[in-house]
């Protein structure tokens, strides 16, 4: 199991960057190698300490760092990856070491703790271009979207900058499916190719069409004498436009009418599922007393 550069530093997770700076002057201070010489546990941890510095301090090799763990930071990652661009001179003098410091210098192979290091990558894992790492984003559509299709810009946050980006949302597409938009995720740091941006979508409710598959289902209600004697309604239909159907004498309660081809466009395909009307008809709770009568009467005629 790889190091945890938090732990070796000492700081949380969510430390500023003053916080990382005051604990590896700290650290550094402890192991120098001028204050510990022929020590190894001190150089090896003085080491570790400029390793975790070199990508906690850089805020791009930070987020890489946090989006894949330790571990996997560490296979992707050589160590030449790690210290390029981390001018170990210009540390050292910034926190008082070395020339412009305290005029204390390394010994003997002390003064270049990382020549041991990348010597042994000459004989391990050699210098590879690595891939940026991939961005995940949630996208709210609502069910008209997704039958309809349409054109959204949203707004990335990559490193610290805002990106704004325009996704074609196509038609058919349901809740849980992703889109992938190729190099617009992080950008690699060691002069790879950048990562993918994956939208992940989901579907806000309808206030009248539930989904199931690439079929949309509406309840209607309609009176305990339109399901008797038969009755034309109204449908609406997500298209916006509607539809008038025909219902037919003797309906029960919770039929269903079936509308072909009036659902969601099949996914990245041709053709339409279907529309379904679920018919519920309504029992008044209050009765005038003409209406009493009139019931009492069809319940003496056996109806």
């Amino acid at each position: 199991m790889a190091d945890d550069y938090y732990n070796i530093l000492g700081v949380d997770k969510k430390a500023s960057l003053d916080d990382i700076k005051k604990a590896y002057r700290k650290l550094a201070l402890k192991y120098h190698p001028d204050k510990n010489p022929d020590n190894k546990e001190a150089e090896e941890n003085f080491k570790k300490l400029n390793e975790a510095y070199a990508v906690l301090s850089n805020p791009e090799k930070r987020q890489q760092y946090d989006n894949f763990g330790s571990d996997a930071f560490s296979r992707r990652f050589s160590q030449e990856d790690i210290f390029r661009d981390f001018d170990f001179n210009q540390i050292l003098r910034e926190f008082g070491f070395g020339r412009g410091g305290r005029k204390q210098s390394f010994k003997t192979r002390a003064s270049d703790p990382f020549s041991e290091i990348f010597g042994r990558q000459q004989y391990g894992r050699q210098h590879r271009s690595h891939k940026g790492s991939d961005l995940v984003y949630e996208l709210s559509i609502t069910l008209e979207d997704a039958y309809s299709g349409s054109e959204r810009a949203i707004s990335i946050n990559k490193m610290g900058k805002t990106e704004e980006i325009k996704i074609k949302v196509p038609p058919g597409i349901n809740a849980g499916q992703k889109l992938r938009v190729p190099g617009k995720g992080n950008t690699s740091m060691n002069d790879g190719p950048p990562g993918d941006l994956f939208i992940t979508i989901r579907v806000v409710p309808h206030p009248l069409f539930t989904r199931d598959g690439d079929d949309i289902f509406i309840h209607k209600t309609i009176t305990f004498s339109e399901a008797t004697l038969g009755t034309s309604i109204d449908v609406p239909m997500l298209s916006g436009d509607s539809r008038r159907i025909r219902i037919p004498a003797g309906t029960q309660n919770n039929t269903k009418i079936r509308m072909r081809g009036y659902g969601i466009p099949h996914f990245r395909g041709t053709g339409k599922g279907d529309e379904f009307v679920k018919i519920t008809i309504a029992v008044p709770k209050k009765l005038t007393k003409n209406q009493k009568k009139l019931i009492e009467s069809l319940s003496e005629a056996g109806l």
